[in-house]
């Protein structure tokens, strides 16, 4: 499997981000620096960064749990991002 899914996936979420105000600053803040080091993962594959990968499933996963109750939306679009890391095999 390619990046595409994972890519779109990223950019659906970086959209929700933009029209959700509902989302509190350090909810927000959380969520787009996970995103962005999702997308360095992709950008430069490595050793190091195949390492790291592991551990940024297990962030998104925590913030499923976290917005399940008050953004569901946004919830499922994280547990879609999870889907296709492991799809991917990270």
């Amino acid at each position: 499997m390619d990046t595409t899914d994972l890519r779109s996936n990223l950019a659906s979420l970086h959209q929700q981000l933009t029209h959700n105000p509902a989302l509190d600053a350090e909810s927000r803040q959380l969520l787009l620096t996970v995103l962005h080091d999702i997308e360095q993962l992709v950008q430069q594959p490595s050793a190091g960064a195949a390492l790291a990968a592991p551990a940024e499933r297990h962030r998104v996963t925590e913030l499923v749990a976290r917005f399940d109750a008050d953004h569901p939306t946004l919830a499922a679009g994280l547990r879609q991002l999870v889907d296709t890391l492991g799809k991917l095999g990270i």
